[in-house]
């Protein structure tokens, strides 16, 4: 497993810099940019970083773990790390709405997501298994959001 890691201040202007990170070291693991699962990671890093920088207003880490061997990368783990012990709190964005829609696209793009505590902040995690279909579901039957289910601490999308 290659694990590689990016310190990220509490900035907006970091996000961009974290997508831009995350870019390279894609392309260093053998995930082609061109590759659906590189603008689904993208979207999905850009997201995780936004909430922590946006909610926390600390120094947050993001860390991507390919599992598999050699130039054939199986699973892709995104996490990030921040300070605050506030648990994620997904909310459901109507209509004009301009933000409150980052756990549901976590939720929508990534084959699981969950998060824990870690000291006395938290870890948000999620996973993206190359090779299997990138759709976004609806409905509860499929583990969709649910703005009234409680977030589990490790929450699965699909077996």
């Amino acid at each position: 497993m290659l694990q590689v890691q990016l310190e990220v201040r509490p900035d907006p202007a970091e996000v961009g810099r974290a997508r831009r990170w995350a870019r390279s070291r894609l392309a260093g693991s053998g995930i082609g940019a061109d590759e659906p699962l590189a603008e689904t990671l993208i979207l999905l890093i850009s997201e995780l970083v936004t909430n922590a920088v946006v909610h926390t207003g600390s120094t947050a880490r993001l860390r991507m773990c390919f599992s598999g061997s050699g130039a054939v990368v199986g699973t892709v783990r995104v996490e990030v790390v921040d300070t605050s012990a506030r648990p994620p709190r997904p909310r459901h964005a109507d209509g004009d709405d301009t933000n409150g829609r980052g756990l549901e696209l976590v939720d929508g793009l990534a084959d699981r997501w969950g998060w824990q505590r870690e000291g006395t902040g938290k870890r948000i995690w999620c996973e993206v298994d190359r090779g299997q279909p990138l759709l976004l579901t609806t409905g509860a039957d499929t583990g969709a959001y649910d703005p009234l289910r409680p977030v589990p601490v490790a929450a699965t999308k699909r077996a």
